[in-house]
């Protein structure tokens, strides 16, 4: 099985910027007329940083996209190729979900925000 992850198959596009056992978070970066290859996404959270225009492919169909800056969504698992078919730059952060949450020690959550990785 070929590996779909979007950081190997388009690491010119995409960086990790965050990673722990419960999930990934992504920075992805692109011009106009820049393509991706097929890659796959687990159930994420996109963040948008820019305004963009896109073209999905994927699943023998093919969805024009707009997204304004700011907008937060829900991404469900899905594998895609998609372009830049605006005269802006794309720049996304996506956390991808991992397994379910381990109980926390004690059953008691932390406070605040965990600042290991």
């Amino acid at each position: 099985m070929r590996d779909l992850d979007p950081v190997v198959t388009n690491g010119d596009l995409y960086r990790v910027v965050f990673e722990n056992e419960r999930v990934r978070v992504l920075e992805y970066h692109d011009r106009p007329g820049e393509r991706t290859t097929p890659h796959a996404h687990p159930d994420s959270v996109m963040y948008t940083l820019t305004d963009f225009r896109r073209r999905l492919e994927g699943a023998g169909a093919s969805r024009d996209v707009h997204m304004a800056a700011g907008t937060v969504g829900w991404l469900p698992a899905q594998e895609h190729s998609g372009e830049n078919i605006g005269d802006t730059e794309t720049h996304v952060i996506f956390v991808e979900l991992k397994d379910a949450a381990p109980a926390p020690p004690g059953g008691i959550p932390a406070l605040g925000p965990d600042q290991g990785g």
